[in-house]
């Protein structure tokens, strides 16, 4: 009974000394992840508020010069000695407004020595400076001092933020007045509005006038005492601003920033990594507000993960306990398994060795059934190219007697302008002689085209896919078919839109393709009243629609779906096998394309589809 006693006493001690060490280690690791998470925000924020403060920088030196530049323009020393009549005024007015509107500044304006504004870029708004005396402005009183004077607030006029430059128009080393700049700030607020970290810019008397939380605008860092109370009413830098004081407490300073809680309107409170950088050129101090918050949380994560990390290892050893207990017990029976296992397994490899051999077997009776296959399909291949180029043949053959007579013509032509020139010649009518030769030569050229039409179509394809003009397509196609055309009086249209069309296409296939249906249109309306053909080619979406129609007899409906099927045919014995319509569905398989036929009582037709050569590069 005492041992028992004494081992729950022991139990509940070791659970208290557990939990005290994971509290602590927490607690460690809580300091060490918050210190380390500060630092890196300080870094990050160092780095932030040096670009910010150079870009400030950068926007306030990019005018900073100009006052000066304008200050030594003899028109306005001239205006300033004699101002003149009403007309000189509203010339220097639109000087300045053009000035204003080439350097991108939101005003500028002249003032004479006793700070009466007499002339000013905004002159046509509704509340120019024109007459109106800005004496009171630390700016011009620092131009008349004969410096250049800086200075941000509140235009007493239009409201609006901006940064003041001012500097003095000397006649020698008299002072004869200022000229003044005014640069809007707003875009500052816009272009760096999108951090996650707060930017505000304080005067001299930590009054925030550029920030991007926008309910910071006009408020303060610190309670304004009664002097500086007074000189801001005076110089109405900030004229309908409260200037609230934000409630702001220090938390801790660092060596990088401070630490600070903000109590928003709202009641909540948030805590802030502040850091500043002082401007001094211009009277500023840069702050950069980092929201903890994150940080916070990634502490408690990170509390989360090591605690979940002790009790996971307080387990594991628990586990690895009761495993060592186990094992005992585990061993007899592996053994009694080792035994049944080495059993099994020899089983399992005779099997194996079984099944091998099978599979030896039947992978080698596979092989052997694909590579029949890819023979099978190489001599359909050839045959399929043999069949193309035998429709070829027979294409021609059955346009032989126009082709003859489209050669015999020119021949004839040629024997008579031959001997009308031999005659001329003699006769001495060089001239007349010379005409009959150039006819000739012409002729000769004929002949030549239809040959090359000829040899083009009949040679065989290699079947690769290159960028086809459809026009040159057409037109060999019409070279080739022109004969029995003009035979059958055939009336011919076509229409690409636009003209220019290309596909992506083996040309001499295509060229098949087109002799094909033209030939089939031909003989559609052999004995028709109305013997027309129409090619009509345009683009739809990526791929180009070709429309072949015809005013024959048109396809009967039991007919239309057999059309593309080996060997049908509608026509006489001995004017086809029926193959030409097949060959021509599987070209334009091969090329990417399909086609297809409708009929009704006007003729009928076949609609080609290809794809376009702008979507080559994508095939």
């Amino acid at each position: 009974m005492r041992r028992t006693k004494f081992l729950a006493i022991r139990s509940v001690s070791g659970w208290a000394t557990t939990l005290s060490l994971m509290v602590l280690m927490l607690f460690g690791v809580s300091t060490i992840t918050y210190q380390k998470g500060l630092n890196k925000l300080s870094e990050v924020g160092v780095t932030r508020i040096e670009l910010f403060v150079t870009y400030l920088r950068g926007v306030l030196t990019k005018y900073e010069s100009l006052p000066e530049l304008l200050a030594r323009d003899k028109q306005l020393v001239n205006f300033l000695l004699n101002p003149g009549g009403r007309e000189r005024i509203e010339a220097l007015n639109k000087y300045l407004e053009t000035i204003n509107q080439i350097s991108n500044t939101a005003d500028t304006y002249l003032m004479d020595r006793d700070g009466l504004t007499i002339a000013a870029s905004n002159w046509q708004e509704e509340h120019p400076f024109v007459g109106r005396n800005f004496s009171y402005r630390p700016y011009f009183q620092q131009a008349m001092r004969g410096h250049l004077g800086r200075y941000f607030a509140l235009g007493t006029t239009s409201v609006k933020r901006g940064y003041y430059f001012a500097y003095p128009v000397r006649r020698e080393r008299e002072i004869l007045g200022a000229v003044v700049i005014k640069i809007n700030i707003d875009e500052v607020e816009k272009k760096w509005g999108y951090h996650d970290e707060i930017f505000l810019v304080t005067d001299p008397d930590n009054v925030i006038f550029i920030t991007t939380n926008q309910q910071w605008r006009f408020k303060t860092l610190g309670k304004l005492d009664s002097e500086a109370i007074d000189l801001i009413k005076k110089s109405k830098r900030y004229p309908i601003s409260e200037l609230e004081t934000l409630q702001i407490h220090i938390v801790k300073d660092y060596p990088f920033g401070r630490v600070i809680n903000f109590e928003g309107q709202d009641g909540n409170t948030r805590t802030y990594l502040q850091q500043s950088q002082l401007m001094p050129e211009a009277g500023w101090n840069v702050r950069i507000m980092t929201d903890i918050k994150p940080l916070r949380r990634k502490v408690i994560e990170v509390n989360i993960l090591v605690g979940t990390g002790i009790l996971l290892s307080y387990l594991l050893l628990a586990l690895f306990r009761q495993r060592q207990l186990r094992l005992a017990e585990l061993k007899h029976l592996e053994d009694q398994s080792r035994r049944v296992l080495q059993e099994l397994n020899e089983q399992l490899e005779t099997r194996v060795k079984e099944r091998t051999v099978e599979l030896v077997e039947a992978n080698k009776q596979l092989l052997k059934e694909i590579q029949d296959r890819k023979n099978t399909e190489e001599i359909l291949k050839r045959t399929r190219i043999e069949l193309v180029q035998a429709a070829k043949m027979a294409t021609l053959g059955q346009m032989s007697a126009g082709i003859n007579h489209e050669l015999n013509q020119p021949l004839a032509a040629i024997r008579s302008y031959s001997d009308n020139a031999r005659q001329l010649l003699g006769k001495g009518r060089t001239n007349e002689a010379a005409w009959n030769m150039a006819q000739i030569g012409e002729l000769t050229d004929r002949m030549a085209q239809l040959g090359v039409q000829l040899k083009e179509f009949s040679r065989k394809s290699s079947g690769e896919l290159d960028v086809v003009p459809l026009h040159s397509v057409i037109d060999g196609a019409l070279e080739i078919l022109n004969p029995t055309i003009r035979k059958n009086d055939v009336a011919l249209q076509i229409h690409l839109t636009p003209e220019n069309i290309e596909l992506i296409a083996n040309q001499v296939l295509l060229q098949q393709v087109v002799v094909n249906l033209l030939g089939n249109a031909i003989d559609a309306i052999e004995g028709c009243e109305t013997r027309q053909i129409e090619i009509i080619a345009s683009e739809k979406g990526d791929k180009a629609i070709i429309e072949f129609r015809d005013t024959g007899r048109g396809i009967t409906e039991k007919h239309l779906s057999r059309i593309f099927d080996p060997f049908f045919t509608t026509k006489s014995s001995g004017k086809g096998l029926g193959l030409g319509l097949t060959i021509t569905e599987r070209i334009l398989k091969e090329m990417g394309g399909d086609i297809r036929a409708e009929s009704s009582l006007k003729g009928s037709l076949f609609i080609v589809s290809l794809a376009l050569a702008k979507n080559k590069d994508e095939n």
